[in-house]
Order: structure tokens, then sequence, then C-alpha cells
């Protein structure tokens, strides 16, 4: 005999206490053990929540100092739009540099 969905008898389904971790989450944790030459552990697959903690254990961010020093692209467009006014040229040195970008803004409105 059946069960009905209104049976309060039958047994209900077992949910799964744990998803997989997804490609996505694999390739990045690959890719931090290849780089740090951390174990990662193959347990940690099947498990979404363990291997999202491994990869915060194990994972450094990169530093943004790299770009952290450019002008933002709305200094830019400004810098741009006053140059075009005043029919001057924005030297090439404040593209690389926010503080020059902003002194020259300055020195030119």
């Amino acid at each position: 005999m059946q069960a009905s969905l209104f049976d309060n008898t039958a047994e209900p389904k077992a949910k799964p206490t744990t998803l997989p971790a997804t490609q996505k989450q694999l390739r990045f944790a690959q890719q931090i053990a290849s780089r740090t030459k951390a174990d990662l552990p193959a347990e940690l697959w099947t498990d979404r929540k363990r291997l999202s903690e491994w990869i915060d254990q194990h994972h450094t961010p990169l530093p943004r100092t790299q770009f952290s020093n450019y002008p933002s692209s709305k200094q830019v467009a400004f810098a741009e739009r006053i140059a075009r006014l005043k029919r001057r040229q924005v030297p090439p040195e404040c593209f690389r540099d926010k503080t020059l970008m902003s002194k020259w803004i300055d020195s030119n409105r």
C-alpha cells in the first residue's frame, strides 16, 4: 500500500547533510594546493563546507597595492574633460599616479 501525501506514517526522505564541492571550488582549491604545496585531502571533495573552510585557511589573497596608486576612472574622465576644454594634454605620468592626477586637475580647473 502506498502512503498518501497527507499520511504521517510515511517515513520522510533523508535529506543529504552535506553538499558536494562545486567544480569551481575544486579548481580553486587545487590551484591553492599547487601554489602553496599544501595537502588537499580527497575527503574534502565531497563536502562543500569543509572544502570552503580549507580554502579560507590556505588562501592568502594577493596584495591590492599593484593598482592602488592609479587614478580612478572618474578622475581620469574629469581630467580629460578639463584638457579638452583647455585644449591641453594630460601628462602621461598623471595616468600612473592618482596624486599627480589630482594635482594636475587642481592646477588646471
